[in-house]
């Protein structure tokens, strides 16, 4: 099998229009095979497009099978809707520009105020497709000696014990960690200029939505990497 797994997306529907084409020449490129691509959560929030880009995601724009990985981002988005609360939180981590895309009025949010207001009309115009393909995100999956997933793993813990939390957030205590985890594990999460490769570890977050560069991993079986599709 080969594998297209794509990093942080962040609302920007034009790199994921173009990171569509790349694989499309790739295909065309090397010959078609059975293959997967996967994309490592954080579609939403900081770029101008997150409704776009949930709107093509949910329609599967691939030209292989796909599965949707879940990020921290995402998390906090379905949060948002049922505790307004966290839009003190949210907002500095792009949710404004999310709620943009969705055309919610953000006036009274920008003043720290009006969080249940704008959380119920969020909730009124987020489409049914983009709910259900919310609800049917992964936290992670695992394939050959691949195991894929947002953020990362906690080290010394197994990786079929991992804890839903820190396989969306976990920081510091991944990255600084050396250890073999047992299989290769493919994150985002941590931005980057350019994908940042460990003999552990290969992180695919190169900051999209600031950079312009979008990034995609093309491996064979086994996770012998082959190389990298870029936006830019």
């Amino acid at each position: 099998m080969r594998l297209y797994i794509i990093g942080d997306i962040h609302g920007r529907s034009d790199l994921l229009d173009r990171i569509v084409d790349e694989i499309n020449r790739d295909i065309n490129e090397f010959g078609w095979q059975e293959s997967l691509t996967i994309t490592l959560g954080d579609y939403v929030d900081r770029g101008p497009d997150s409704r776009g880009v949930l709107d093509r995601l949910s329609r599967n724009p691939f030209p292989t099978d796909y599965i949707a990985l879940k990020g921290n981002h995402e998390a906090i988005f379905e949060e948002f809707v049922n505790q307004p609360s966290v839009a003190s939180h949210w907002r500095d981590l792009g949710g404004l520009e999310t709620l943009h895309s969705y055309g919610v009025p953000m006036d009274n949010l920008m003043l720290g105020k009006g969080f249940e207001e704008a959380a119920r009309a969020l909730s009124a115009v987020i489409p049914e497709a983009h709910r259900t393909f919310l609800g049917s995100l992964k936290t992670h999956i695992s394939i050959d000696n691949c195991f894929l997933c947002h953020a990362g793993v906690r080290p010394n813990v197994p990786l079929d014990r991992q804890n839903a939390n820190d396989l969306l957030w976990i920081r510091d205590e991944f990255l600084n960690s050396r250890q073999s985890f047992g299989k290769m594990i493919i994150h985002g999460h941590t931005p980057n200029e350019w994908p940042e490769v460990r003999p552990n570890r290969v992180n695919l977050d190169t900051g999209a939505f600031a950079t312009g560069r979008l990034t995609c991993l093309v491996i064979d079986r086994d996770c012998n990497r082959e190389r990298f599709l870029f936006t830019s």
